[in-house]
């Protein structure tokens, strides 16, 4: 069972982070739990969140860390930094408590990822229908456009220009950007808006701006598209499972392997920061090797005998 804060301050930082910043409602979820976690350990001791001090802050942060993967208390203390930081600057406290607090730190974990030969295997195992011909669409615009699942499913009929292969995207925070997307992709989509008619025509209540439906005609949600790319790899006979991020990943890495630049790929993915579009982004060491031998000008010294002095 969720919980939910109580304390009017916090309602008000969740408000304003929903209507100014416009955070994902999946973010707005999750910090008002760990806000409203952060209220239940505070209560028993007969103190409000306003009266929060450093030494129990960490006192909660510490009884989370038992139970929780590192990344799951940074975005914990994420949420209360915030909050106390925007209570500081309305004037509800003199000083941030959390201020001082440091994250715990995180494994460099490098994103997972499928090779080229698997991505052919996967975008190609496809079936015959009308659904067949949306799940070959979702997946082809999924990684020819390296969009997160939830732009994906929040894409709509009139952000899709197939004349200039381009989609309108909405991502984190409402920030909207287009991104190309290539051929294979703009045809699947092609051929599956006549499908994609039938489906809105056959439902009782459609939601006839979605691009990417139900079969019962409603807009197909992040969860459904996790398991038809599970039936996806079933079909290609894949032999690692692979999550929508997985087709990003994959995206951002065929990109900087066939020599686009980190900027670039920064603005196709929509990342604020470079290092973020860097965590993403790895190569082999034999691209390292080739990009070195390449562009170094002592790579290829001809090392021969020396000829001895007369």
């Amino acid at each position: 069972m969720s919980l939910h804060p109580e304390h009017p301050r916090i309602l008000e930082y969740l408000d304003v982070l929903r209507s100014q910043r416009r955070l994902a409602q999946n973010t707005l979820d999750a910090y008002a739990g760990d806000l409203a976690q952060l209220e239940q350990f505070l209560r028993p001791r007969g103190v409000t969140i306003l009266e929060a001090t450093p030494v129990l802050l960490r006192s909660f942060l510490a009884v989370r860390h038992e139970s929780l993967s590192p990344r799951s208390v940074s975005r914990k203390l994420a949420a209360i930094r915030g909050f106390f930081r925007y209570a500081r600057k309305r004037g509800w406290i003199p000083e941030s408590p959390a201020a001082r607090l440091r994250s715990p730190r995180l494994p460099k974990k490098l994103p997972r990822f499928l090779d080229r030969d698997e991505v052919e295997a996967l975008l190609n195992a496809r079936e015959k229908g009308d659904l067949a011909l949306r799940d070959a669409a979702l997946l082809e615009v999924l990684y020819g456009a390296g969009l997160r699942v939830s732009e994906l499913v929040g894409l709509n009929l009139a952000d899709v220009d197939l004349a200039n292969r381009s989609l309108r995207v909405r991502g984190k925070g409402g920030k909207e950007r287009l991104v190309p997307i290539g051929q294979p992709a703009a045809a699947a989509v092609r051929a599956y808006l006549p499908a994609r008619e039938r489906l809105v025509s056959a439902a009782r209540r459609p939601e006839a701006e979605a691009l990417f439906l139900h079969y019962r005609g409603a807009r197909l949600s992040a969860r459904s598209v996790r398991r038809l790319l599970h039936r996806a790899v079933l079909r290609a006979g894949l032999s690692r499972d692979a999550h929508p991020h997985a087709l990003r990943h994959s995206f951002a890495t065929h990109l900087l392997q066939g020599g686009a630049d980190l900027r670039s790929i920064q603005e196709l993915l929509g990342h604020a920061s470079l290092s973020t579009t860097q965590t993403y982004t790895h190569v082999d060491l034999e691209r390292l090797l080739e990009v070195y031998d390449r562009a170094h000008p002592r790579a290829r010294r001809k090392t021969g005998p020396r000829k001895e002095e007369a």
